[in-house]
C-alpha cells in the first residue's frame, strides 16, 4: 500500500506545472531585472524631446541630437549618453532641448540656440552632413552658436571636414586620425574653463587622437585658437597607423576648445564610446563645463554641478538584440 501511496505521488507530482521561472529573453530585461532596477532600463517614455523653453525663460538653450541605435549593448548610448547629458545641463540652469534619431522633427528647434550638440555616428553616417544639413547648421554657426560634437560625432569625411573644421578647430580624419580602445592618463589639465574642478584622472574609452587641426597640419601646437583640454601619452602599440607611428612618445589631444575668428566656439570630445564612463566625476565634468562654455555661459569656479546617481546608468537604454546587463561605472 506505501508503494502504491509513493508511486502515486511521484506521478502526482510530475504532472503539476513547473514553477514559474523568470526566463532570459533573447532582448531586453527580465521582470526580476526590473524589479531589482526599480525600472524598466529601456523605457525611454518620459525622456523629454523637442521641448522649446517657455517664452520668459532667460537661461542659455543648448540644443541636444542622439543619434540612432549604433554598436552593441553599452557603448555608442547616444540616447541614454544624451538624456544623462540633459539632466546635467539643468542642474546648472541650462534648459536642453533634446533631439533623437540624427535630427529634429521641426528643425525650428535650432532657432535661438546658443549651442548645439551632436552625439553620432559620423563620417559618411553624420546625420550633419545629410541632404543640405550643413549649411542650415552654418547659418547658426554665423550667428556665433556653439558646436559641440561627441565622440563618433566628430568623425567627418575630408569634404565635409573643410567645413566643420572651421566651427570646431579639429576633426577625425580617416588614415591620419585613429581610434583604439586604451587607458587614458590625464595628469595635467589647462587653466580654461572647461578644466575648473576637473581633477586629474584615468580611464579607459575608444580614445580618438591625432586630428586635423585648423591650419591643416596634425600637431595642434599649430592650430590657431585651439586650446588642448584632455590630452594623455598613448600606448605605442596603440599608434596603429602610418601617420600616427611618426609621432612616437607624443603628449596627444583627445579633447579641445576653439575660440572661432567670429567669437562663436567649439568644442570636441573623441571619448564616450563606453556608456559607463558618465560615471566618472570628471568624465561628466569635462563634457558638461564644455557645453557651458560653448554656449557661453558662465562656468563655475570649482566647475559645473554633476550630481548623478550610477544606477542611472541603466536607464533610457536602447534595445540591441541582447539580454540586459546591468552597468556599472568604472572601478577608477
Amino acid at each position: 500500500m506505501t508503494r502504491r501511496l509513493l508511486a502515486f505521488a511521484v506521478a502526482f507530482a510530475a504532472a503539476l506545472p513547473a514553477v514559474a521561472q523568470d526566463p532570459k529573453p533573447k532582448e531586453g530585461a527580465t521582470a526580476d531585472q526590473i524589479k531589482e532596477l526599480g525600472f524598466d532600463p529601456y523605457d525611454q517614455s518620459k525622456v523629454k524631446l523637442e521641448e522649446l523653453p517657455p517664452k520668459d525663460f532667460k537661461g542659455k538653450k543648448v540644443v541636444l541630437v542622439a543619434g540612432t541605435k549604433s554598436h552593441g549593448p553599452g557603448d555608442h548610448e547616444f540616447f541614454a549618453g544624451t538624456a544623462i547629458l540633459c539632466d546635467l545641463l539643468k542642474q546648472n540652469g541650462v534648459w536642453p532641448v533634446m533631439v533623437r534619431d540624427g535630427w529634429p522633427n521641426d528643425e525650428k528647434v535650432f532657432d535661438g540656440a546658443d549651442a548645439i550638440v551632436f552625439y553620432a555616428d559620423g563620417r559618411g553616417g553624420h546625420p550633419a552632413v545629410q541632404k543640405e544639413r550643413l549649411k542650415l547648421l552654418g547659418g547658426y554657426m554665423d550667428k556665433g552658436v556653439g558646436w559641440v560634437n561627441l565622440h563618433y560625432a566628430v568623425d567627418y569625411t575630408p569634404k565635409h571636414g573643410e567645413t566643420v573644421v572651421g566651427w570646431m578647430g579639429g576633426f577625425y580624419e580617416d588614415k591620419l586620425s585613429t581610434n583604439p580602445h586604451w587607458e587614458a592618463a590625464i595628469r595635467e589639465l589647462p587653466k580654461h574653463p572647461i578644466a575648473s574642478g576637473v581633477k586629474p584622472f584615468s580611464i579607459t574609452d575608444e580614445w580618438y587622437y591625432n586630428m586635423r587641426w585648423v591650419g591643416g597640419g596634425d600637431d595642434v601646437r599649430q592650430a590657431k585658437g585651439v586650446t588642448p583640454i584632455l590630452q594623455a601619452i598613448p600606448p605605442e602599440d596603440k599608434r596603429n597607423n602610418d601617420a600616427t607611428k611618426l609621432h612616437k612618445g607624443r603628449l596627444e589631444t583627445m579633447a579641445w576648445a576653439y575660440d572661432r575668428a567670429d567669437g562663436g566656439r567649439g568644442f570636441g570630445f573623441t571619448g564616450g564610446h563606453n556608456h559607463r564612463n558618465w560615471g566618472n566625476q570628471s568624465f561628466r565634468r569635462v563634457v558638461v563645463n564644455a557645453v557651458l562654455w560653448a554656449a557661453k555661459a558662465d562656468v563655475p569656479k570649482d566647475g559645473a554641478k554633476v550630481e548623478f546617481d550610477p544606477i542611472d546608468l541603466n536607464r533610457n537604454l536602447d534595445k540591441k538584440g541582447q539580454p540586459f546587463k546591468k552597468i556599472t561605472p568604472p572601478s577608477k
